[in-house]
């Protein structure tokens, strides 16, 4: 419990709080040399995944290595090793948003898997606490290859960071086709309004109160608080801002997604369109 949250916390702190004398935690946490040479290499995976991958993920990306090995064996190198993922804990935090009577129809109507880049982009807001003051996070999603194309943080729920995202996308926007958002008055105003008719995008809103029609959306920030937001403490938003873009190149290069066949967002990305030339 202690190394797991020793970026957090200070060993002398956590210590005191648990009457832990802290000869007997260095002591106890001292490096065990490995007796064979998959624990390193699962401590190793676990450690670039930022304390976030499973046995199921490790057990993928030990076979990419050349190693075949159970998860049963990865689960119990873990725990010797003390290696707990964040999703073992889950972490949930009531929302309540305010939505607009908009007559706009689900166009997207959940349907989640495309076969071409930018056809559908999908966008939500959560929450982050900077110092002792709410504030907020945007993404918008690629549904082709679930890659964050567009991201944006700042202390006020509104237009301006939804915007804000939109100016991050390194692609021309007339390349979104369809634009799906819950109605949070953040994504149906002028602003908005005004990109998506600028660059001809269809704008596609979810049902009031049913937050299953924006299913990825929800679910990347569930991946978001789990493995990002709730495990550090923002001192400035400009702290915040420059560890979401490191979080967020690692999301889209490096972490492996079990509904990208276990491939990194721009490695599925590089792949399909491989097989259309």
């Amino acid at each position: 419990m202690i190394k797991n949250n020793s970026h957090k916390y200070s060993i002398s702190a956590m210590c005191k709080v648990l009457q832990i004398p802290r000869s007997t935690y260095y002591y106890e946490s001292k490096v065990k040399e490995p007796t064979d040479e998959i624990t390193p290499k699962v401590i190793e995976i676990f450690k670039a995944s930022r304390n976030n991958y499973g046995t199921r993920k490790i057990k993928v990306e030990l076979k990419k290595a050349g190693y075949i090995v159970s998860r049963r064996k990865i689960g119990r190198i873990m725990k010797q090793n003390g290696l707990v993922s964040n999703y073992t804990i889950a972490k949930y935090r009531p929302h309540v948003n305010k939505c607009n009577e908009s007559k706009i129809a689900n166009e997207l109507n959940r349907e989640f898997n495309t076969d071409k880049p930018y056809s559908a982009v999908v966008s939500d807001l959560t929450y982050v606490r900077v110092n002792r003051k709410w504030n907020y996070v945007c993404f918008l999603v690629d549904l082709f290859n679930r890659e964050i194309i567009g991201y944006s943080a700042g202390p006020n729920k509104d237009a301006p960071l939804v915007y804000r995202a939109f100016a991050r996308v390194k692609t021309r926007l007339d390349n979104i086709t369809l634009f799906h958002t819950d109605r949070g008055n953040e994504f149906k105003n002028k602003i908005i309004d005004e990109v998506l008719d600028t660059f001809n995008i269809r704008r596609s809103l979810s049902m009031k109160g049913c937050p299953h029609d924006n299913a990825v959306a929800e679910a990347t920030f569930k991946i978001f608080k789990t493995e990002f937001a709730n495990n550090y403490h923002f001192e400035t938003l400009e702290q915040l801002e420059i560890m979401l873009a490191d979080y967020v190149n690692w999301f889209n290069n490096i972490r492996i997604h079990g509904t990208l066949g276990y491939l990194s967002p721009r490695q599925y990305k590089l792949h399909n369109l491989k097989k259309t030339v």
